[in-house]
């Protein structure tokens, strides 16, 4: 772990001191989804309600630059240049190197379809079952921890291979007990839940972007 990844960790534990008690796991969740992107593997996430909306904005942190810039390979560089030198040299300046996240929230045709044909519960089993692969990681968001939806997916993120990181709320649930690891965040109400995993993932985001783009990489 480079200086910079420790110092996003510091950082947040100073901020928010009543995350302390998640350190540990919140450690070992960032290991695993390097690990899984040091393996050419993929995240991909679901929640519902607020959680959906926090899948969004996580996707959203990792595919683009969160704080660090993130030029792309010069090999890149030079094939978009021989293809259209002056459109080439555009985009050589302004893509960014993503981390690769799926929201499972976003492919509204397919997940309205999906339970309007089948079931509401396999929505985001489908989706696993079609996007994902051994050696991703599987974020699942449920404050309640007891999601169906969310729950069913870990069932197929299990029988694939696919590690699983919790995010949830601090009482035990159906999906602490089915997760490679599970960050509790010290809070029972919905909200306030909410309002720590937000610290919680952020603070995921910044130590994968250190990790990868930092200066010292």
């Amino acid at each position: 772990m480079n200086s910079s990844v420790k110092e996003a960790f510091i950082d947040t534990m100073k901020r928010y001191p009543q995350l302390k008690v998640c350190a540990e796991d919140m450690l070992y969740a960032f290991k695993m989804i390097k690990d899984s992107y040091d393996n050419d593997g993929k995240l991909l996430i679901a929640g519902n309600g607020g959680s959906a909306a926090d899948s969004e904005h996580i996707a959203g942190e990792l595919m683009k630059r969160f704080k660090s810039k993130r030029p792309i390979d010069e090999d890149l560089k030079n094939k978009l240049t021989e293809i259209d030198k002056e459109i080439g040299e555009q985009l050589s300046d302004s893509l960014e190197k993503p981390l690769y996240a799926v929201p499972l929230t976003s492919h509204v045709a397919l997940t309205t379809a999906y339970m309007n044909d089948v079931n509401a519960e396999g929505v985001f089993a489908q989706q696993l079952l079609g996007y994902g692969k051994k050696g991703d990681v599987f974020l699942a968001i449920s404050t309640s921890g007891n999601s169906k939806n969310i729950y069913y997916a870990c069932v197929v993120a299990k029988a694939l291979g696919i590690k699983i990181v919790g995010l949830t709320g601090s009482k035990d649930s159906k999906l602490s007990g089915i997760a490679d690891v599970c960050i509790k965040v010290p809070e029972t109400e919905t909200y306030k839940i909410q309002e720590l995993h937000l610290p919680v993932y952020h603070c995921l985001c910044l130590m994968l972007e250190n990790n990868y783009f930092g200066e010292d990489k």
